[in-house]
């Protein structure tokens, strides 16, 4: 039990970064990443806040992958889909981070956000509990079609939602190429540093996170 207090722990503290990061990068206005621009955009044409969109976007996203792909999901997965849209949402709420005027300091601040997203990447993906939906998806999409470069699949799937939000109304700038080609090297230096490894781990479907812990249950 001491051991899933701690990945919890770290899955939980990771996706509260990640919506700081979040946060940064939209506030830094200098051009949305592409996921961000969809959400952006849904909101912008139904009212519904960004938080509302990303939430329900994962949802419908983990019934794709779960009917479809018949990928399996884990405890993060599910924490990853609605959290991250509620912390964005309180943080947007409560404006604890402005909106950048000056195209200097919104760069900086988007650097600052790829960093934070990155450092959370680490802390979430390490505790072994599931994929976000998004990551999830293209893992899926992987299995599918396995002759595709997994790169052009990630390409395809951001490209999509990135037009999408485009069209409808989200800024798209500068911040968008960083934030596309930016966050590989980032993560990558990020993970090299913190000597992680992303691909050795394994992660637990919520149906193994079950059986654990009837079991740790039945032993108590």
């Amino acid at each position: 039990m001491e051991n899933y207090i701690k990945r919890i722990s770290k899955l939980m503290f990771g996706l509260f970064l990640y919506s700081i990061g979040i946060t940064l990068g939209i506030q830094a206005n200098i051009g949305l990443a592409p996921w961000d621009a969809f959400s952006i955009g849904i909101s912008n044409i139904t009212g519904i806040s960004y938080g509302n969109v990303s939430i329900l976007t994962g949802i419908i996203i983990l019934i794709v992958v779960v009917l479809l792909l018949k990928e399996k999901i884990g405890i993060g997965t599910i924490l990853n889909t609605v959290i991250i849209g509620v912390i964005v949402d309180i943080l947007q709420s409560i404006n604890l981070v402005p909106k950048m005027t000056n195209f200097f300091l919104g760069l900086l601040m988007l650097l600052v956000s790829q960093v934070i997203i990155s450092l959370a990447s680490y802390f979430y993906i390490n505790s072994g509990l599931g994929c976000g939906p998004r990551d999830t998806l293209m893992v899926g999409l992987g299995k599918r079609f396995p002759n595709v470069p997994i790169g052009a699949i990630r390409g395809s799937i951001e490209g999509t939602v990135l037009v999408i939000g485009f069209l409808l109304g989200a800024k798209v700038g500068l911040g968008t190429v960083i934030s596309v080609f930016g966050i590989s090297f980032i993560l990558q230096t990020t993970f090299k540093l913190l000597h992680f490894d992303v691909k050795g781990v394994v992660h637990e479907s919520i149906f193994d996170s079950t059986k654990n812990f009837k079991k740790l249950y039945a032993k108590s």
